[in-house]
């Protein structure tokens, strides 16, 4: 049997983009940012205060995206989906934990805190794509707020 949450992580080390849906009076949007995350699998992205999803957000703070890399037909496959809320982080420093997983994951240096937009996504389910290890292709669930 598969574990699904160390699927999950190794799928998280392996990508540093993501698909992000966001949604206000029922019109979708979805985008593309880096993301970095935290030992309890919450994910993080930067964004500019301005752009479309980062505004929605502050209306509507319930998100979904997925994680995958890119892949030709016939490939091996493996994504990672969730959804969850997002939420805007004020106040990150050199000292921050969030600034930290940034340097660390996708080596960014402290210019990265000269533009606000530091976002945390709490997730609430996630949900693996799998045709790495599982024949046929299986899609497992895994609830995970902590």
């Amino acid at each position: 049997m598969l574990d699904v949450e160390k699927a999950i992580r190794e799928c998280l080390k392996e990508i540093c983009h993501m698909s992000l849906a966001t949604c206000v009076n029922n019109k979708p949007w979805v985008c593309e940012v880096h993301f970095v995350y935290d030992d309890d699998l919450n994910i993080y992205f930067h964004s500019k205060l301005d752009r479309r999803h980062s505004k929605e957000i502050k209306s509507n703070q319930f998100v979904a995206g997925n994680i995958v890399a890119q892949h030709t037909l016939g490939s091996k496959v493996r994504g990672v989906y969730f959804e969850g809320g997002a939420e805007l982080l004020n106040n990150i420093t050199k000292g921050s934990k969030v600034y930290h997983l940034f340097k660390n994951q996708l080596n960014k240096d402290e210019k990265i805190l000269e533009i606000p937009g530091f976002y945390k996504v709490a997730v609430e389910n996630f949900a693996l794509f799998d045709n790495r290890e599982s024949n046929p292709s299986q899609k497992y669930i895994l609830p995970w707020k902590k």
